[in-house]
């Protein structure tokens, strides 16, 4: 895999990330896999490296498999000398999951006898730990000494789990769990980088809207769609980092973000984001509506569930709030709007159209007809269509890459405008 540009450009893609796996012994190991499957899923060039007591939990050829990379035991090998230090410096990160009592007493103190420690002692990259043991170890006052120690230097803890144990106790030492564990460190590695390389949107307040809306039919059923929300959580992302306060109005989804910077209003049907988007409205100055907003509501709410019947139910619907549009008839001159549009057909008309008539100053066209685009896939294929005629279309890409071109035209904007204030 060849990846070219700076850590902040692979941290805003979620790709091409280089991270060192670290895997000591412990009944978790096991976990090893499936934090390098998703890494590797997200596009991560992963190398491994493991004590000589983890190859007794899990096979290295395993991990070689999954990451496609060759597994490193020793400094030496038969392929000759393994360069701990050309690792260290390759790295974006060095995680070391599942770290046992033993390997983090070896951090702490400095004791390089194995592959792990002499990377960890070589490493100018940030370090995370993720602690897996028995209860009373992890509560023992050396290993909390050691973690301190660890501390001290920089390394990032990574909180461990609390529940059943190998030993049948409960308690805390478990291991995170995956995705916790890729998750903390790409919240932890973009937090680093945002201190350095701040947007222009450091101090811009954000609305992002994202998510379905449900229109209840009765207590149990519904009207909505397909949408997950990851466009605009990914949105709200990528605004935080480089500098915003969001605010991500989410409907009912069961994805969410703890992404530092962002204020999560959940909401459920057109009604209850309208008035939530139109709270915070004024004294916003961008707001990206990426919603997928149901058009009709039922005019009639049932109180009861609605019983089967031998004959047809007919439903009348009403029209919701174009929550667009509203905000759009009151939008002062600073603010700016930005629109969707999921089209299946004559797509750039439908889009130009919505653009105009909801005063949008730029709208986001993807069609269905276009294979990997639209709810519930990881990938979007976008076209921007600006106020002044401007087209810019985009290949298929990951919707954290799409995210980051969005966020990217907001940001031309917001310099356009400081520009004009200066003539």
């Amino acid at each position: 895999m060849i990846c070219n540009g700076d850590t902040w450009t692979r941290l805003l893609l979620h790709s091409c990330m280089r991270i060192i796996l670290g895997v000591s012994g412990s009944i978790a190991a096991y976990k090893a896999a499936l934090l390098t499957r998703l890494w590797v899923k997200q596009g991560a060039d992963v190398k491994v490296l493991m004590t000589k007591s983890a190859t007794d939990f899990i096979t290295p050829l395993t991990l070689s498999t999954l990451s496609k990379n060759p597994v490193f035991t020793d400094v030496q090998s038969e392929s000759g000398w393994n360069n701990h230090v050309e690792l260290g410096l390759w790295a974006d990160a060095l995680v070391i999951a599942p770290a046992s009592a033993n390997t983090i007493g070896r951090l702490a103190n400095g004791i390089c006898d194995n592959m792990l420690c002499a990377v960890y002692l070589s490493a100018r990259c940030p370090v995370f730990v993720a602690p897996a043991m028995d209860v009373d170890m992890w509560h023992h006052p050396a290993t909390q000494a050691n973690i301190a120690r660890l501390k001290s230097f920089g390394v990032e803890i990574i909180p461990v789990g609390n529940g059943e144990l190998a030993s049948g106790l409960s308690g805390e030492g478990r291991l995170a769990e995956p995705e916790d564990i890729v998750q903390f460190v790409r919240q932890r590695l973009l937090q680093r980088e945002s201190t350095t390389k701040q947007g222009n949107l450091l101090g811009k307040t954000a609305i992002v809207t994202a998510g379905p809306t449900f229109e209840p039919l009765d207590p149990v059923r519904f009207i909505g769609n397909h949408s997950t929300g990851k466009m605009g959580i990914a949105i709200a992302e990528q605004l935080a980092q480089r500098g915003a306060t969001v605010r991500l109005v989410l409907g009912p989804t069961q994805l969410s973000t703890h992404f530092p910077g962002i204020e999560i209003i959940k909401v459920g049907s057109a009604q209850q984001m309208y008035e939530a988007c139109l709270k915070y409205y004024p004294d916003t100055d961008i707001t990206v509506l990426a919603a997928a907003v149901a058009d009709y509501r039922p005019k009639q709410v049932a109180d009861q569930k609605i019983k089967k019947k031998d004959d047809e139910l007919s439903i009348e619907l009403a029209r919701t709030i174009d929550i667009a549009a509203a905000l759009g008839a009151i939008k002062k001159p600073h603010q700016l709007n930005i629109g969707f549009a999921l089209e299946t057909n004559d797509e750039e008309t439908h889009a130009l159209g919505k653009l105009e008539r909801k005063n949008f100053d730029f709208i986001v066209l993807n069609s269905m007809r276009d294979t990997g685009a639209g709810f519930g896939y990881d990938t979007n294929k976008i076209t921007i269509l600006h106020r002044n005629g401007t087209k810019i279309e985009y290949d298929l890409k990951t919707k954290i890459a799409v995210a980051v071109d969005i966020v990217q035209e907001i940001s031309g904007l917001i310099d356009n405008q400081i520009k004009t204030e200066r003539v």
